[in-house]
């Protein structure tokens, strides 16, 4: 199975990569998902709506300070690594890699990779309620009233931080609420990047699937649709997943493990 995927990707001249929490899961990043994935009493998908920062930004902005201060603490691990540095070496050679990826971590960016897509958006950015403005933010903590808070114990109560205390715009004159810039639950996902990601797999001639369980849609239906034009996908992913007979072939395991040598170098390669 190796060495039939190598020949292919020794040939490819347009690799999307598409990844999901599994890939940043090997770092230590909690998934939200499946067993476990509570924040104090509520699951992540009770905490990621429109309703519920509506309802008690505070909460909300507790869960986000907490997941952000979490992933400060964390770094890429050898899948991310080995996808930068693929990138960085195809470049060189006329190839092209982009990466789309569901997760909101920042850690492909961390470890290299230029070429992404956060369909999801980040952790680190904010966008304000009021005047629509997104901003990078890596402030730690992101505002004064949250600094110690965000504790993930169930016993733990909410902070109830005023809403003039949470964190605020600083366009001239705005002051308007921030929320984090995350797609939520009911969100739809930014047209304009969708765009971007139906260009690169119209064009892409290999796909690879990474750390995801192929159940959050629209990405779900991103490497289907590459398959069905008769490119190539490559799954790499603990297990299968509803999606893996769809594919040409299919790598379980952790992908930190199973990825840098499928795009180590290949000897055909050439390297000016």
């Amino acid at each position: 199975d190796m060495a039939d995927f190598r020949e292919v990707f020794a040939k490819a001249k347009h690799i999307a990569i598409i990844t999901g929490a599994g890939v940043s899961a090997e770092s230590g990043v909690p998934t939200f998902r499946g067993a476990g994935g509570f924040w104090r009493k509520w699951q992540a998908q009770e905490l990621a709506t429109p309703g519920a920062f509506a309802r008690n930004p505070s909460r909300v902005w507790e869960f986000y300070h907490y997941r952000r201060e979490v992933m400060l603490s964390k770094h890429p691990n050898p899948a991310h690594i080995a996808i930068a540095e693929c990138e960085k070496r195809l470049s060189k050679q006329g190839r092209s890699v982009v990466v789309i990826t569901q997760n909101i971590d920042e850690l492909h960016r961390k470890a290299g990779t230029k070429h992404l897509l956060e369909i999801h958006g980040s952790l680190f950015k904010t966008r304000c309620t009021n005047c629509g403005n997104v901003a990078a933010n890596y402030k730690s903590p992101i505002c004064p009233a949250l600094a110690g808070k965000g504790a993930p114990d169930p016993e733990t109560e909410d902070a109830s931080i005023p809403v003039e205390d949470l964190p605020q715009c600083e366009e001239d004159g705005c002051n308007g609420l921030l929320r984090p810039h995350v797609v939520w639950f009911g969100e739809a996902l930014d047209p304009d990047i969708l765009t971007e990601v139906e260009k690169e797999l119209d064009i892409c001639d290999l796909c690879l699937v990474v750390g995801t369980s192929s159940v959050v849609y629209p990405a779900a239906m991103f490497a289907p649709q590459v398959s069905a034009r008769g490119v190539p996908v490559a799954e790499f992913n603990m297990e299968a997943t509803p999606a893996t007979d769809r594919f040409r072939f299919h790598f379980p395991g952790p992908c930190g493990t199973t990825l840098p040598p499928a795009l180590a170098r290949h000897e055909t390669e050439i390297i000016s």
